[in-house]
């Protein structure tokens, strides 16, 4: 029955021609939480096209790019924080009520920090990258990790004037890497209030190096980018979350319409059971376990937020976020409790603790 309704949903002609191209040819997918999914076709003719690929990094290096707006409301806010499970285990529960609901009215109400990732899908056009000098197959885009530093607290609402510029460019052999950093500023005050690096990689893009070492360019200091080891000793804390099962849809009124977060057949095409989670919905569970537990519902103490994606989630499964304190740092790793496997990693550096700890 659901293929029928999918089939009633499509253009005839379109998903023809969807079928007809992915059942062509042998495939794997890569996914992404990025607005479009970067469908990553590895047969040979399309691997081969991609390394053959131009790629001219001074070209890359000197692109300006444009400032883009970002305009929110309390109500997104609050669509937000239901969107990475607030208040889905508790609906009165005071430490995460206050995201979605303040007794003084909506203007109250406070905003996660994992909030500001969505400033920064406006580095992306349509899911994909477009710069001078970068020629590559989108569909062997990946989006890897992504780091954010909070410099203050965010208001219930606000017009947020994004400015983008390139952090880093690695050549990896057969991949490249892109860092895109978003720093933006509260446009009344002018204030900065976050950055944002988006690590891109670009499978099959690589090799564009004009000497024996490869290209590497970072304008950033490399603490930011630690090598991240998790612990071998028992966690300091350990939270278990249950995402709904419509979880996906819930979280994609935030403005990631990527179909194959909802649309059954998109999924079922790229070798997914069903839609699966937002990579960066997953990384606001994580970030609201830390809250929880080692925060003790203080969000303000938060400084920096990093996380890996590691593999996908399907909505309706159970997260366990690991954490293990170390010093002002927080290290990190979220698994699947139904499949035993982790998903996510990363860290978060707090300001201070709380006295309770």
């Amino acid at each position: 029955m659901r293929k029928v309704y999918a089939f009633q949903a499509f253009n005839y002609s379109l998903l023809f021609y969807i079928l007809f191209f992915f059942f062509s040819v042998s495939f794997k997918i890569i996914f992404t939480s990025s607005s479009k999914a970067p469908w990553a076709n590895l047969n040979s003719k399309n691997k081969s096209m991609a390394e053959s690929s131009r790629f001219d990094h001074d070209l890359v290096l000197a692109h300006k790019f444009p400032e883009t707006t970002y305009i929110y409301t309390e109500r997104d806010a609050a669509v937000y924080a239901l969107g990475v499970g607030a208040c889905g285990r508790n609906a009165i529960d005071s430490d995460e009520l206050k995201y979605v609901y303040h007794e003084d009215g909506q203007q109250f109400v406070q905003v996660l920090p994992t909030f500001s990732a969505l400033f920064s899908l406006g580095s992306l056009t349509n899911g994909s990258i477009d710069l001078p000098g970068l020629q590559y197959d989108p569909r062997l885009l990946l989006h890897g990790q992504q780091y954010i530093q909070i410099y203050k607290p965010f208001p219930s609402s606000a017009s947020v004037i994004n400015k983008v510029s390139l952090a880093g460019l690695h050549d990896k052999g057969k991949a490249a890497i892109l860092e895109l950093e978003t720093k933006s500023y509260e446009k009344e005050s002018g204030e900065l209030l976050c950055m944002n690096r988006s690590t891109i990689f670009l499978r099959g893009a690589g090799g564009f190096s004009n000497s024996s070492h490869p290209y590497s360019y970072s304008n950033y200091p490399k603490n930011q980018a630690p090598a991240l080891k998790i612990p071998k000793s028992q966690p300091f804390a350990v939270f278990e979350d249950c995402t709904q099962p419509s979880q996906a849809l819930l979280y994609r009124l935030s403005g990631d319409y990527n179909p194959l977060h909802s649309d059954p057949m998109i999924a079922e095409v790229a070798g997914f059971s069903r839609p699966i989670l937002h990579g960066l919905c997953s990384l606001g569970f994580a970030v609201r376990a830390i809250i929880k537990c080692i925060c003790r519902g203080d969000a303000n103490t938060i400084k920096t937020i990093s996380g890996r994606f590691l593999l996908h989630v399907y909505p309706g499964e159970t997260l366990i976020t690991e954490m293990w304190l170390e010093g002002l740092r927080v290290i990190y790793q979220t698994k699947v409790k139904e499949r035993n496997q982790a998903v996510l990693s990363g860290f978060v550096d707090l300001h201070h603790l709380t006295s309770s700890l």
